[in-house]
């Protein structure tokens, strides 16, 4: 696999961008190498600027459910761009599309649309601290909420139960309002709250986390939180970023059938362009300004383009009712086909999935946590990316991301990459 342009595109990005990457886990730092440059995407299938061809499990981090560039998206863009790509007032299509996510997931009564992940789950906190007039929240260790300030916090030594920043340029403030508390640990949670007790605004959490490796939240644990948070009178946020209309139309919410006070969105609902969200209880939202004193706001939130491709997304997805049982089908042929594999060379690595999301971990550990996530051998992993690469499979180029399946990918697809997945861990061991 012959990959000189790429070669040569990332040696003078790294002149003008930082890493030459928009975005760090791009950068091939996990797994060792460079990065590869695509032109093209088309179905299930990317096409670098060497003209290698792959099939893709990334799907742009998982807005592609219906594979890369299908037609009714491109339609409905073509269609948008005739009128206008951003006006700074409001447009119809945006009530549309508010009206058309309440309707999708019953725990969301009003929505804010925003230009990011990061931007509507930091928006849903601040909104959870001004409706209940508290300052403090808790977050879980592994759990990624994008890269605000205060998400960037990882546990403290011993018994400290508040956070520590985990870059640079994040100050101890941020730090001291981010509680941390165990992934599928109701105990830690308790003891997170008796220790702050009535100072706490919010629980967020991703219900199936997807930057840790895909891990589900147990549903008694999902239970317990939703117990303690109307107990306690918490804000629970759920950040269905990756899961909103991913694993099911109504996301993990629908799956467990436990509904957040907050829910945050992105990904799917933009078809493939910048987009946020975050919506939840009518009492709560209506604190939002303009018609609230929480501000927010955003020049571009809400944009025409974003706003048609996602419409159109969802719509395919409400109008398509055999749309999740066909991922469901894809994506379990996948996982036994992977565990088939690992039985036969002797293997017992875990295996995780919720719906079209799927980890293969590096760990005889079953992956509950951060912590048996990190049991994982990286450096095995590593290696074994990159003989999938050469395979013409497009894996996440680290181990602790997850795989996206689209309704795009077909058998011969599936075929193909478990024939890889066999050949690519027999070289590993």
């Amino acid at each position: 696999m012959k990959i000189e342009k790429s070669e040569r595109i990332f040696s003078e990005a790294k002149e003008y961008i930082p890493g030459g990457v928009n975005s760090p886990v791009r950068a091939f730092k996990s797994v060792g190498g460079n990065p590869i440059f695509m032109k093209r995407g088309e179905g299930a299938y990317l096409v670098d600027v060497d003209d290698n061809k792959y099939i893709d499990y990334i799907g742009s981090w998982g807005p592609h459910i219906f594979g890369h560039n299908p037609d009714f998206i491109k339609e409905a863009l073509h269609t948008a761009i005739e009128e206008g790509v951003s006006f700074g007032t409001p447009s119809e299509i945006e009530v549309k599309m508010a009206k058309l996510i309440t309707s999708m997931v019953p725990s969301v009564e009003m929505v804010r649309m925003v230009n990011s992940g990061t931007e509507a789950t930091m928006s849903a906190v601040r909104l959870a601290r001004g409706y209940t007039k508290k300052d403090k929240f808790i977050k879980f260790e592994g759990c990624y909420h994008g890269h605000a300030d205060y998400f960037l916090i990882k546990a403290g030594s011993g018994a400290l139960t508040f956070g520590v920043p985990t870059s640079p340029g994040v100050t101890p403030g941020n730090a001291k309002d981010t509680l941390i508390a165990d992934y599928n640990s109701i105990e830690s949670v308790k003891k997170v709250i008796s220790e702050n007790k009535n100072q706490i605004a919010a629980v967020i959490i991703e219900p199936a986390a997807g930057n840790m490796g895909v891990v589900t939240a147990d549903i008694e644990f999902l239970r317990g939180l939703r117990e303690i948070c109307n107990e306690e009178g918490i804000i629970l946020i759920f950040d269905e970023v990756m899961t909103g209309f991913r694993v099911a139309q109504g996301g993990v919410q629908e799956v467990t059938g436990i509904r957040a006070d907050l829910t945050t969105f992105g990904k799917i609902i933009g078809g493939g362009l910048p987009v946020g969200a975050y919506g939840g209880r009518r009492e709560i939202m209506e604190y939002i300004s303009p018609s609230g004193p929480i501000y927010q706001a955003g020049t571009l939130s809400g944009n025409p383009l974003a706003m048609s491709a996602g419409f159109a997304a969802l719509s395919k997805i409400k109008d398509d009712t055999g749309l999740y049982k066909k991922l469901e089908e894809i994506s379990k042929n996948l996982e036994l086909g992977i565990r088939d594999n690992l039985k036969k060379l002797g293997l017992n690595y875990c295996i995780n999935r919720i719906g079209s999301m799927l980890c293969l971990f590096f760990t005889e550990e079953k992956v509950i946590d951060f912590k048996s996530a990190l049991t994982s051998d990286t450096e095995k992993f590593g290696r074994y990316f990159h003989h999938m690469l050469e395979s013409g499979i497009y894996l996440p180029p680290a181990q602790f991301e997850a795989y996206f399946i689209s309704s795009e990918h077909s058998e011969e697809d599936i075929s193909k990459t478990i024939e890889a997945n066999y050949n690519a861990l027999k070289a590993v061991h």
